[in-house]
């Protein structure tokens, strides 16, 4: 995924905008900083976002929550130690935004627990402009795959977009989320039962309106 226009001046954004949690120790430290954080957002916008949307968070407010979470890394990117990988770090802060713009929404409207998807934003550009009927393909099975989302409970969702969606071990899943492995294991066992039960009675009534 190419980052659009508007991630770039988001981005701007939050490196002119957002107060480091440790000073530079020199102008150009500060701009080794900066750029360090700018190959790091190109890297992990796509990452982010999606995993932003499938924790649960509204298509509307999504681009307000990714730039929550990349104002924290760039706070924070000075105290990343390497225990883990920067990825599972960023998810991490992700988790945690996306965790509570969901209990300040539920607080808001709560009735309004499980929106519906938006499209994942790899998959609403088509590879080529050959392929527009792949693009409408992979985007509805994006869509699809976030209303599932919504039958999962928040522990169990986290641990199933990490395992089945973004294909992570599950020792990193225990780094990222703050719980041990053998909690990972029972989520993950549990969350795939509930989404296979949810996606067949989702075919279930598809198969029922042909008829």
């Amino acid at each position: 995924m190419v980052v659009s226009a508007a991630s770039r001046d988001a981005r701007r954004q939050v490196t002119t905008a957002a107060p480091r949690a440790t000073g530079a120790a020199s102008p150009a430290a500060a701009t080794d900083d900066v750029a360090r954080f700018e190959a790091l957002y190109e890297e992990l916008f796509p990452y982010v976002w999606r995993s932003v949307q499938r924790l649960g968070v509204a298509p509307s407010a999504v681009d307000d929550v990714v730039q929550e979470v990349f104002v924290v890394v760039y706070r924070r990117l000075a105290e990343f130690e390497g225990r883990s990988s920067l990825k599972t770090w960023v998810y991490g802060i992700a988790l945690r935004v996306a965790r509570e713009h969901r209990r300040a929404t539920r607080r808001k409207s709560p009735h309004n627990l499980h929106p519906e998807g938006a499209a994942d934003p790899e998959v609403l550009r088509a590879p080529d402009a050959s392929a527009p009927d792949e693009a409408l393909a992979k985007s509805e099975a994006a869509r699809l795959v976030n209303q599932l989302l919504g039958a999962l409970d928040d522990d169990k969702r986290e641990v199933f977009v990490l395992a089945e969606l973004e294909q992570l071990p599950a020792p990193e899943i225990a780094e990222a989320i703050g719980v041990n492995l053998n909690t990972v294991y029972s989520r993950l066992r549990a969350a795939r039962q509930e989404f296979a039960e949810a996606a067949a009675r989702h075919r279930a009534r598809d198969g029922w309106r042909v008829r």
